[in-house]
This record gives structure tokens, sequence and C-alpha cells, in this order.
């Protein structure tokens, strides 16, 4: 987990992410449709499963076959934000608030 100001773009976090993990696939919205991730993934040897954007003159290709395996994460989200700490973020230190996701997170994967 990486946590960003809010004014931050999530996209500025995929590429230190994307660096302790080996995925064999990148399922991610068109927020992160940009050529310099795309690049870095293939240079990696990740499939890149972003639609593009609607404004992209030239279309990528994209399984929305794979790309349907996203709701799982939409769904996570949907679950962790169920506790009222998490969505509305009491916490004031980033520390303590990635220690309540990660013990809502454990929650979740118990049940």
């Amino acid at each position: 987990m990486s946590l960003t100001p809010g004014q931050a773009h999530d996209i500025t976090q995929a590429v230190p992410l994307l660096d302790q993990v080996e995925p064999g696939a990148f399922l991610a919205d068109k927020g992160y449709d940009s050529d310099a991730l795309v690049e870095t993934l293939k240079e990696r040897g990740i499939t890149p499963v972003i639609p593009p954007k609607a404004n992209r003159k030239a279309p990528r290709q994209t399984d929305f076959a794979l790309y349907r395996e996203r709701n799982l994460v939409e769904r996570f989200f949907c679950k962790i934000k169920q506790y009222r700490a998490i969505s509305t973020r009491y916490d004031k230190l980033a520390n303590t608030f990635l220690a309540a996701v990660a013990l809502v997170c454990v929650l979740l994967w118990l049940n």
C-alpha cells in the first residue's frame, strides 16, 4: 500500500508499487492510460489491460474479458469503505491511517 496526498493522482504510485511485485497483467481503468506507463509495463513483460481514453488518436486493443476481473478490486474498495474510520479518514497521521487500513484488510481476509 502507498498513501498519497489527496490532490496527487494514483498513477504516480503505479511504477513504485509494481517494483514490489511481478504481475502477469496490469488491470487498470482509463485514468492509467499513459504512454509512459504502458511502455514501462511492456519493457517488464507485463500485459497492460487498460482501456484507451476517448481522446486517444490511435486506441490500443484491450482484452475486455480479462478487464472484467477488475471488479474484484472495485468490490474490495466498496467493502473497505464500509468502515467509517477508513472512508472518512479520521486519523491525522499517515502511519496510523495505514495501520487501520491494514487491520481492516486482515479482517476482510479472515472473513
